[in-house]
């Protein structure tokens, strides 16, 4: 049986996150202490005393749950993961906690995502909903149909997040419009999601030509084991081709119950979720068959 570790992205902020690992570990104590050098502001302060909505800030969200998740992972002894995956920004704690990655070179790409995102926010209006109990295949035929209406904007399918589970994401009127449209064709819920952009849909385009500059000055190295990456739900082991994925993920939809089931099919008998909150151990309870381990 392969021991899985999967990594939460955003949303799953909490006030109060990673405070009691940073008080009982000498080693994640000194990795969040540098990381409010390289910040340049102190977000452990944040993490730990700011309120729900300081935690809302793109600029603290992104890092703080990155920051959560790889001192959950350097607090393991002798970890050593048959394989790895991050939903969404969960993916470059995926890469840092397999060796792909340095802290330090991690934590500034989160950094130079989360300040490029919040700029392609400014430029368009844009929103995500989660669509529930609908097949997958015809939120995507809707979405399309939607898109390609005079006017209208893009709205795509932005997360796979489980049979039950579609997010979708665009123009703010275009997700209004598709909603609708779902609702009507049987969909039993779209539920708008408090989120300040159309995150993995084309309007983060503008997001992409800065992130690839970080990208390309960073140094990735072969991980430890394989990473489940977000774009092709797939197993990869060679730099080049992570940094290619990871840069489409901003624009491309996040291929959870794929990835999750490819991990299945691959051996994976045991999952744990590495990072503030529960929200991925829900998600794969629903993809596993019955005797999965999940923690």
């Amino acid at each position: 049986m392969k021991h899985a570790y999967v990594f939460p992205g955003q949303g799953s902020q909490f006030p109060g996150m990673a405070k009691d690992i940073y008080e009982d570990n000498d080693v994640v104590r000194e990795m969040l202490e540098k990381a409010n050098g390289i910040l340049g502001f102190r977000i452990t302060d944040i993490m730990f005393g700011g309120s729900a909505e300081d935690l809302r800030q793109t600029k603290v969200t992104q890092p703080a749950v990155f920051l959560h998740s790889v001192a959950l992972a350097k607090s393991i002894p002798d970890f050593c993961p048959d394989m790895v995956a991050g939903h969404s920004l969960g993916e470059f704690s995926a890469l840092v906690a397999a060796g792909a990655l340095s802290f330090e070179d991690g934590l500034r790409l989160v950094a130079a995502r989360a300040e490029a995102m919040q700029k392609a926010c400014g430029m368009a209006e844009g929103s995500m909903a989660a669509i529930l109990v609908f097949p997958a295949e015809s939120i995507d035929a809707i979405c399309r149909e939607v898109s390609h209406e005079a006017g209208k904007g893009p709205v795509v399918a932005a997360n796979y997040n489980c049979d039950s589970q579609t997010v979708i994401s665009g123009n703010k009127e275009a997700v209004a419009e598709a909603c609708a449209r779902l609702k009507a064709a049987g969909a039993r819920r779209s539920m708008p999601l408090p989120v300040g952009g159309a995150f993995h849909s084309p309007l983060m385009e503008p997001a992409g030509i800065e992130l690839a500059e970080a990208i390309d000055r960073t140094v990735f190295l072969a991980p430890i084991c394989p990473v489940y990456q977000n774009v092709t739900a797939r197993p990869a082991s060679d730099p080049v081709e992570i940094k290619k994925n990871l840069l489409a993920q901003l624009t491309s939809p996040v291929k959870w119950a794929q990835s999750v089931r490819n991990m299945l099919d691959d051996g994976a008998g045991h999952f744990t979720e590495l990072g503030p909150g529960k929200v991925l151990q829900g998600l794969v309870s629903k993809i596993a068959p019955d005797g999965t381990i999940i923690d």
